[in-house]
């Protein structure tokens, strides 16, 4: 009997396979001529989502486990550096999948969303800031939710009240949240232009009067908690609960996704790990939707 885990690899594989047999382009470039490949584009998607999944964080364990667990769904397995050079190459998929399956799901077109950043650690001791290859990008940041100081990235996530990833970015970890939002906005300026009145949810460092200005001109309105000093802004009874969404997703992401335990050493690697870890989030949504099961059901469900 198939596991919930093997249905929604199944049901992943296909719907990769079809996109890419209608869009052959985004597929990850190759040489015409050269050694065919064996694990195809769609079956190497999969094996990254279900990795993720699973929680391993480390790609020599994940293969080892995948040769004695899962060869009735991957019958040719890469090795270790032939698995990571291709994972890398392949985010650009990992994020056209992602975006294909959120789309494909009822809660895409929700009229309320919430933005927030959590911390992606990359290093701790000096010696690896000091040789990391992602010194420049990385960099010294506070995390108030934790009372911490860290060294790293921020993943910055627009999402529906069903945890849907929307929109995301990463960046250094001073970068201002206001600045990230707008950029990710501006990106794609048909997310919101599709969406009049659309409503965005934010913490306390959203704020500012021009920035609500620009948000106000693309049509979105901004709830966010009063800061010290300002009277009650619309909204209040509601900030608590909905904010719990969002720190639910973001707990999903580091507690069952492991998401600063990433072990990415480079831009290419972090990207391509965290864009496992969001396809991952995404194809689980996208799987209840379709199963109706509710949206934000816990990946535990899916981990055997």
């Amino acid at each position: 009997m198939k596991t919930e885990l093997d249905s929604l690899a199944t049901a992943l594989y296909v719907k990769t396979d079809d996109l890419l047999k209608a869009s052959p382009h985004l597929a990850p470039w190759r040489p015409a001529m050269g050694i065919a490949v064996q694990l195809t584009d769609a079956e190497l998607v999969t094996l990254a989502m279900m990795q993720a999944m699973l929680g391993f964080t480390s790609e020599a364990k994940w293969l080892r486990y995948a040769h004695s667990h899962l060869r009735h769904l991957f019958p040719y397995l890469p090795k270790q550096p032939g698995y990571n050079k291709r994972l890398r190459k392949a985010a650009e998929l990992l994020r056209r999948v992602t975006r294909l399956l959120a789309t494909d799901t009822s809660v895409w077109s929700d009229d309320v969303w919430i933005v927030d950043s959590t911390p992606v650690e990359c290093g701790r001791s000096r010696e690896t800031v000091k040789r990391s290859d992602l010194a420049g990008w990385a960099e010294y940041g506070y995390c108030a939710s934790h009372s911490r100081f860290f060294w790293g990235l921020r993943l910055h996530l627009v999402c529906t009240l069903q945890g849907l990833p929307i929109a995301f970015a990463l960046t250094g970890a001073k970068v201002d949240e206001r600045e990230s939002l707008l950029d990710l906005l501006a990106a794609e300026p048909g997310l919101t232009t599709a969406r009049p009145g659309q409503t965005l949810i934010g913490d306390k460092n959203y704020f500012g009067r021009d920035f609500e200005h620009q948000l106000a001109e693309q049509d979105l309105r901004l709830l966010r908690p009063a800061r010290k000093g300002e009277p009650e802004r619309p909204g209040a009874l509601l900030f608590k609960p909905l904010r719990q969404v969002i720190e639910s997703v973001n707990e999903t992401f580091k507690g069952q996704l492991n998401l600063e335990q990433h072990r990415g050493r480079t831009p290419g690697g972090v990207i391509a790990r965290v864009m496992q870890r969001i396809l991952a989030l995404t194809a689980a949504i996208w799987h209840n939707d379709h199963t109706g099961q509710p949206a934000l059901r816990s990946l535990t469900a899916y981990d055997h």
